[in-house]
């Protein structure tokens, strides 16, 4: 249930309200805006009688919200949400450009391309130190050395960092990292989601394969269940019967989870198409869509990278690419 509150409700009245429902059961998240407040109310609802809230003289209406998620429901909280990574910002109009290999291979590689990412426009430096794989005998990631070689690149370029961890048992190895990536095979691993809720720290969710927007919203759920509201959204591709490219890119995601939510909403070209020829208009679409930014992969030499190789664009390319883009936010904001 959602109460929107009058223009300057009296503070006396508000703190009343608020009691009585917590009374019932219920916990109250406000949300203050430039216009309006307005109460988010979790738990059962059943009880409560709309009519005798709206009488109230500081509220302007109540609605009942029929949607599972409430943290990350945009009706909750109307105004976009800005999450912000070390010195970068996802949302709030800007486009965040998030780059780097899929997998991290030595200290020389990750920091001279930190450099060249930071300079051709990306705001966050992304590799893979821990790689979940299909295949057991598939390169695995440095794991907790590659994460060195990633802290590395960072205090060279002054780029913070992102890694995806794969199991709660890493967790103890990622406190210096600016933001943690949970995969789509991960999405609903619900005992690590909670366990990122309980820090404050930012989680790029990306979409599982098979999973439903409502589901990726639900796994942001739990982590904003917890007090961390540092969330952001990954289109990442799914399933389909398609089999030319890696997974299906969902444009219509980007529109429609920024409709849901207040959460920022990226896209993951590289991923969705597994070639790196389809990166450049997969991201070209996903920023004329909406999107607040996109992670992309970027490797100084994809022929002989450990992994990741055929989707992923050279430096130079990236370069171009970010120009580009520029040129479509600037155009799609003007409008």
């Amino acid at each position: 249930m959602v109460v929107i509150l009058k223009q300057n409700p009296d503070k006396a009245q508000l703190k009343s309200l608020m009691t009585w429902l917590e009374s019932k059961g219920v916990s109250v998240h406000t949300t203050v805006g430039a216009q309006q407040t307005i109460l988010g109310l979790v738990g059962d609802t059943s009880a409560l009688d709309i009519d005798l809230i709206s009488a109230l003289d500081i509220v302007e209406a109540v609605r009942r919200v029929q949607e599972p998620y409430k943290s990350a429901n945009r009706k909750f909280h109307p105004a976009d949400t800005v999450v912000k990574v070390g010195n970068a910002e996802i949302g709030g109009g800007g486009l965040a450009l998030i780059a780097g290999p899929g997998s991290v291979e030595s200290e020389e590689q990750i920091c001279s391309l930190a450099e060249e990412l930071k300079n051709a426009g990306a705001c966050i430096l992304w590799g893979g130190a821990f790689k979940s794989r299909t295949s057991p005998y598939s390169f695995q990631g440095l794991r907790g050395e590659g994460l060195k070689y990633l802290l590395a690149a960072k205090r060279a370029s002054g780029l913070p960092i992102a890694a995806e961890v794969t199991d709660m048992s890493q967790l103890g190895l990622f406190e210096d990292v600016d933001m943690i990536i949970v995969g789509g095979r991960n999405m609903q691993n619900y005992e690590l989601l909670k366990a990122l809720g309980a820090s404050d720290k930012p989680v790029l969710l990306k979409r599982g394969v098979s999973s439903t927007y409502e589901e990726l919203l639900m796994s942001a759920e739990y982590i904003m269940s917890e007090g961390n509201g540092n969330v952001v959204l990954c289109e990442r591709g799914i399933r389909t019967f398609e089999n030319h490219t890696a997974h299906t890119f969902d444009i219509t995601a980007v529109p429609v989870l920024k409709q849901l939510s207040h959460l920022p909403v990226i896209a993951d070209p590289s991923n969705s198409s597994g070639r790196a020829n389809l990166v450049a208009p997969l991201s070209e679409a996903a920023v004329a869509a909406g999107a607040d930014g996109l992670i992309i992969a970027v490797h100084n030499d994809p022929s002989h990278a450990m992994c990741d190789g055929p989707l992923s664009l050279k430096p130079e390319a990236f370069g171009v690419l970010c120009r580009r883009l520029e040129k479509i936010r600037a155009a799609r904001d003007s409008e």
